[in-house]
């Protein structure tokens, strides 16, 4: 048998092929005999080719200027983690380059030192200018060693070498790296998105002396208050039950794996599917099997205790050296709560480090997936990531090379709706000032209160059989084009109630955290209640001959929240029937303007299906174990008035000229 100082020395043998083949999705146009269309397509068919001709290059290039070399890396506790490493040809002992790296739960793959990724950096420009690239199976995953635990939590005082997480994981790997791979410079940057954005971020905590620089995109922090999984405590169904079938089977052994298996529907009707599954208790005795670990962990956790608790990593993100660049996308329907959360505990937890925050114009990774010019009905006019690129490269090129300082503000945010983008020393800006944006009689919306004492109210039956669809959109696959789409589908259902403004004088911006002051009654014992901001365009706005974008109601932010957790995650309390109740919840940061001639609206509704499952409307203390039979039509009222001024809460920056 080999020592374990043999297998950390040695490359890793050849494995099985496992490539992971990007692909670029282009959006399908209808075909028609007009000209105007025939040419879009042509354009459209023209823009394809070019982006595989690019990838191609971009692939060939890899090949022919970087070595591969696998390694089985020892952690502290002797578990050997696989890794992957790129060097270019031209590495030497007078030209030595940093590492940049990034650990991922998703495989490193293709295995096999003949075996190459198709790309290795964020952009093509890392690699040409030249990186030690590093890929690395996270502990329990693809072909490293150990146990995988979802969102391993830290462990702040570590006793022993048996007490281990991924900032211990990513600490011993770069203390191998820069003691093993030749001709490093020393330095080590780390990136990841999503779930590697997870693996970044703990990576900073008790940062390596070698790690320089990191940058956590969309980064994963808590699965229970706002990150994937959850939104208040309100469970994404669609986005659970469809990750874990696959992600979520076991893995008992190191093994290439046989990549993603997405879940059969038989049938493209994601709204229909799951209103037919019934109950989230059915997805196990129908589907699931007790097969799938972690779905089980939800369905046992239904409220925010101490498993939950100890995945939040903000917390724990402490004794931070390395310079931090957190990026985000104001319409990542995954992981927005994450990145703005990271920036907030870091920026409060390590005073003094280079800490920087980016949110772009983005849905989920489309930051380096996309050019970032539109989403759902939301147009920007141009490829906003290629004013993003070329700054994440100098940050990286700055710290672990050579490379000129970026001028880059601290938060450098696009201002949706103006479509531009702008510097500020804080997040959120420190001249935004609080206000609120009154509900009154007649869905009127105003920054002035009520003053009327009585208690007024609109009310609608929210009935779990016929749930307020997110989308109009049909798919099983959870939407990315939602969070920016017209909600005039959803206006005119009788369980959704708007508030909207006067037609507005001059501009109105909000920069920073919406939260939702709402006082309610039921007749049931629980509800679901979801708000949602709206920028209502003109009646008449013309973009072209074909497009006319007048009265579209675009939806800038929405959020649900579970009302049994209105005094805290961690108990769930019931209703009281026909007793006005205050909720309040926070809802994710916006920065937006709402130009002249626009109207600013609000909905309130209690179901957002699938993409949160449907509240049975009466208590049952583990909302995961509810029968069918507990799913109840009920009567909400939510009121206003001086004595209940149901709002939503805003900070508004003020124009110059104020």
């Amino acid at each position: 048998m080999r020592t374990p100082q043999l297998r950390q020395a040695l490359p890793a043998l050849s494995i099985m092929l496992g490539a992971i083949l990007t692909s670029i999705a282009t959006p399908a146009l209808a075909l028609s005999s007009n000209v105007t269309n025939t040419s879009a397509s042509t354009s459209s068919s023209t823009a394809t080719d070019d982006k595989a001709d690019a990838a191609r290059l971009r692939a060939e290039y890899i090949r022919k200027n970087y070595a591969k070399f696998e390694y089985r890396i020892p952690m502290r506790d002797g578990k050997l983690l696989f890794t992957s490493v790129y060097v270019p040809n031209d590495a030497s002992a007078s030209k030595r380059y940093p590492i940049l790296m990034s650990r991922t739960p998703y495989s490193v793959g293709p295995y096999g030192s003949d075996q190459y990724k198709t790309m290795l950096g964020p952009t093509a420009e890392y690699e040409k200018d030249g990186f030690i690239f590093v890929y690395q199976d996270v502990r329990g995953t693809y072909m490293s060693e150990g146990e995988f635990v979802n969102m391993r939590p830290h462990i702040d005082d570590k006793k022993s070498k048996t007490d281990v997480d991924e900032s211990s994981d990513t600490y011993d790997s770069i203390e191998w790296m820069i003691k093993h791979l030749p001709n490093n410079n020393g330095k080590v940057g780390q990136w990841g998105n999503s779930y590697p954005g997870f693996y970044t971020s703990a990576g900073a905590i008790d940062s390596h002396p070698a790690l320089k620089a990191v940058s956590p995109q969309a980064p994963i922090a808590d699965w229970f208050r706002g990150d994937d999984m959850h939104r208040n405590g309100a469970f994404n169904l669609q986005m659970a039950f469809g990750f874990f079938h696959s992600f979520g089977q076991p893995r008992p052994q190191p093994t290439t794996g046989a990549g993603w298996k997405n879940f059969n529907f038989g049938t493209p009707d994601g709204y229909q599917f799951f209103l037919d599954l019934g109950s989230v208790a059915n997805a196990n005795s129908r589907y699931f099997k007790n097969g799938i670990p972690f779905w089980n962990d939800i369905t046992a956790h239904p409220n925010y205790d101490n498993f939950w608790q100890s995945r939040n990593i903000l917390p724990h993100l402490k004794n931070i050296k390395a310079a931090v660049l957190t990026v985000g996308g104001w319409y990542d329907t995954e992981d927005l709560y994450g990145p703005l959360n990271t920036y907030k505990a870091i920026e409060k937890q390590n005073p003094g480090i280079q800490n920087t925050i980016v949110i772009g114009p983005w849905t989920h990774g489309g930051w380096f997936r996309s050019d970032g010019d539109k989403v759902g009905d939301a147009n920007f006019g141009y490829k906003t990531v290629q004013t993003y690129q070329p700054v994440e490269f100098a940050f990286f090129k700055h710290y672990l090379k050579t490379g000129d300082k970026p001028t880059l503000a601290e938060a450098w945010m696009f201002e949706t709706g103006a479509n531009r983008w702008r510097g500020f020393d804080a997040w959120p800006p420190k001249e935004s000032k609080d206000k609120a944006l009154y509900f009154h009689a007649n869905g009127k919306l105003s920054f002035s209160a009520p003053a009327n004492q009585d208690a007024q109210f609109a009310e609608y039956i929210s009935d779990p059989a016929k749930p307020v669809p997110y989308t109009t959109e049909i798919e099983t696959r959870w939407s990315k084009q939602y969070i920016a789409a017209d909600q005039r589908f959803a206006t005119s259902r009788p369980d959704v109630v708007s508030w909207q403004s006067e037609v507005l004088e001059k501009d109105v911006t909000l920069a920073g955290p919406l939260s939702a002051d709402l006082f309610v009654s039921v007749t049931g014992s629980d509800a679901d209640f979801v708000v949602k901001l709206i920028d209502v365009n003109p009646a008449n706005l013309e973009i072209d001959a074909q497009t006319n974008r007048g009265n579209q109601q675009t939806l800038v932010r929405g959020e649900p929240f579970r009302a049994r957790f209105r005094d805290g995650f961690e108990t769930a309390k019931p209703m009281v029937p026909n007793q006005m109740t205050k909720v309040k919840f926070a809802i994710n940061d916006v920065f937006h303007t709402f130009q002249r001639g626009h109207r600013i609206m609000v909905q309130v509704q209690s179901s957002w299906f699938p993409f949160i499952d449907r509240n049975p409307q009466s208590f049952v203390p583990n909302i995961y174990e509810a029968k069918d039979s507990d799913f109840i039509k009920a009567t909400h009222k939510v009121y206003f008035g001086s004595q209940q001024p149901s709002a939503l809460h805003v900070k508004v920056l003020p124009a110059l000229d104020e």
